[in-house]
């Protein structure tokens, strides 16, 4: 049957496995536990048709069992009167009943044993999703703190491979040349502003000297 098979391989199935090689682990999970809730329901409802049709197949050889007996009552009433030839039919529909409850009980024999391996892996199936339900919540928790434990690591690696302290030094020159540049300027502004300064006093002195020149003079 195609649904044992279906079934044996969900039984089969290593969760951790399947965790481990899927790329979306929870949706892995929650899709297997649906998988197997889907098949045990499946599972469930060709228990119930087997076993239906089990006590049918009961029921038939039942029935054949007793019209072989009564056949064969009959056919020794017809010997106890006499009646050979009524004996003889009597027990030829005896045989034909007797064929048929035999092909029944191998019918039944037969349904019975599927019966079995049905409610075998209907049980193996149901311990299958209890445990993979029990593991969901672990497994999904794992492999968050798995997740959180990758990025956090790939964040160490960013600031250890140095790019982030060499952007800092660059920046950090940067702003010290600027502020140099500034001083320089500034530096330069208040040397003009003292030259200016030396060269008008420079003029000043000239005149007080040309004044005291031209006096003696008498000019």
């Amino acid at each position: 049957m195609a649904l044992l098979e279906r079934v044996r391989t969900l039984i089969r199935a290593n969760l951790n496995d399947l965790i481990d090689k899927a790329e979306e682990p929870e949706k892995m999970i929650k899709q297997v536990i649906l998988d197997m809730q889907n098949q045990l329901l499946q599972v469930k409802t060709q228990v119930a048709i087997a076993i239906a049709d089990q006590h049918v197949l009961e029921r038939k050889q039942k029935e054949n069992s007793d019209k072989h007996a009564e056949w064969a009552r009959k056919a020794e009433l017809a010997v106890d009167k006499g009646q050979d030839d009524l004996a003889r039919a009597a027990l030829e529909r005896a045989v034909n009943y007797q064929q048929l409850e035999e092909s029944f009980a191998q019918q039944t024999a037969d349904q019975k044993a599927q019966v079995e391996e049905l409610k075998t892996a209907l049980h193996k199936l149901d311990q299958k999703l209890t445990e993979a339900k029990s593991m969901s919540d672990v497994l999904v928790a794992q492999h968050r703190r798995s997740r959180a434990l990758s990025k956090a690591s790939d964040a160490r690696l960013a600031m250890s491979d140095g790019s982030s302290a060499a952007a800092f030094d660059r920046m950090q020159r940067k702003v010290r040349h600027s502020e140099a540049t500034s001083q320089a300027k500034s530096e330069m502004l208040a040397d003009n502003t003292e030259e200016k300064l030396t060269a008008l006093e420079k003029d000043d002195r000239i005149d007080k000297m040309l004044a005291d020149l031209k006096a003696r003079k008498g000019k």
